[in-house]
């Protein structure tokens, strides 16, 4: 069997102004790329970390959405942030996209993100269900 990668676009999420993907499905996977909180090329949600956690998670729905994913399939995250300082604030609204049997996650604090960013976030997820369904380990 040869595993083939596929490119995923969807033009709900501001294409990024360096050479990537959105995301790349290969075979039961789809990996997706850091987001930002980008409302528009170059422009990010005002409002602080809340309001650009909040975009980059709708962001990283739509491309994991448009590689046949979605959040509660995430099993992964790699979160890059300019002040742990706001890790807080953060966490509240990304509970909100991931509020039960959240993915396993690494969190970094970086000098800086492009474009001032303060938060970044990079996925791995499985890709559509094909076979039995999944269930919760959680006890």
């Amino acid at each position: 069997m040869t595993m083939r990668k596929q490119v995923v676009h969807t033009p709900k999420v501001p294409s990024a102004r360096v050479p990537l993907s959105q995301a790349i499905k290969a075979g039961d996977w789809v990996f997706a790329s850091g987001q930002l909180g980008t409302i528009a090329p170059g422009t990010l949600a005002a409002g602080g970390i809340a309001a650009e956690t909040r975009q980059v998670c709708e962001n990283l729905k739509a491309v994991l959405e448009a590689g046949g994913s979605s959040l509660e399939r995430v099993v992964k995250v790699t979160i890059y942030m300019v002040d742990l300082g706001e890790l807080m604030e953060m966490n509240r609204v990304f509970s909100e996209y991931f509020p039960h049997d959240p993915p396993a996650r690494t969190t970094f604090e970086c000098r800086a993100l492009v474009g001032g960013a303060r938060i970044e976030i990079e996925a791995i997820a499985m890709g559509p269900a094909t076979r039995a369904s999944t269930t919760s380990t959680r006890r």
